[in-house]
């Protein structure tokens, strides 16, 4: 006779967190209502430009130069089509979460909040990160050891808290439709660390993932895979 492991009020259990779970879904939508207020979506885009911001003010010049420091002398016409696409997107992404009323009072904003607050915290820790690893050498202290791109990644993360929080799937469409744009221009980038610091930072490719998990093989002189 077969034994059964579900032990009384599981089931019951389990079936709350399913509800749970649709209850959520159902309360993102796909283009919600667009109205001007004091509680929508632009209060966590100020937060976490506010920290940004901040941050770009206390730095040393030459640390803030570096991080905006992009070698676009060899992006193909595609990077530059990705670009300016990414960019287009981005500013469309913007005005809807400016016009998008945060959802205080249903389920999805508590997780909103919680993966924003994350990407947030991720995105701090990453740039200090970058600001204390010298002019010399690339960046692989931190959170680049578990990610070579963690300012993207948590950004990320931090912008897809603020979809939810606003129960938007459009803006959460334009999130991730952007991160693929932005793959190319981040394999540009990658290309230009290979060649201003050689088999240091090949050997960082081998040892660390691109974003998370997955690593990179690398062949050849200056190839990217």
């Amino acid at each position: 006779m077969a034994k059964s492991y579900l032990q009384p009020g599981s089931f019951r259990t389990v079936t709350m967190i399913d509800l749970d779970v649709v209850t959520m879904l159902t309360e993102i939508e796909l283009f919600p209502a667009l109205e001007i207020g004091w509680f929508n979506g632009w209060t966590l885009l100020l937060v976490l430009y506010l920290a940004y911001g901040v941050l770009l003010l206390v730095f040393p010049k030459h640390v803030v130069k570096r991080l905006y420091e992009y070698n676009r002398s060899s992006w193909s016409r595609r990077h530059r089509v990705f670009y300016v696409t990414e960019k287009l997107l981005l500013v469309v992404y913007m005005i809807l979460v400016v016009l998008s009323p945060l959802k205080t009072d249903s389920f999805i904003f508590i997780p909103g909040i919680i993966f924003f607050s994350f990407g947030l915290t991720g995105f701090i820790i990453a740039l200090f990160n970058f600001k204390n690893t010298p002019l010399n050498q690339p960046v692989s202290r931190g959170l680049y050891r578990i990610s070579r791109h963690p300012q993207i990644l948590m950004l990320f993360i931090a912008g897809s808290g603020i979809g939810i929080s606003i129960g938007s799937l459009l803006v959460l469409f334009i999130q991730i439709f952007t991160a693929f744009l932005g793959r190319s221009r981040v394999l540009a980038e990658e290309q230009s660390c290979l060649e201003q610091y050689g088999d240091l930072y090949r050997d960082y490719m081998k040892s660390v993932p691109r974003y998370l998990f997955i690593k990179t093989r690398v062949e050849g002189a200056n190839s990217l895979y």
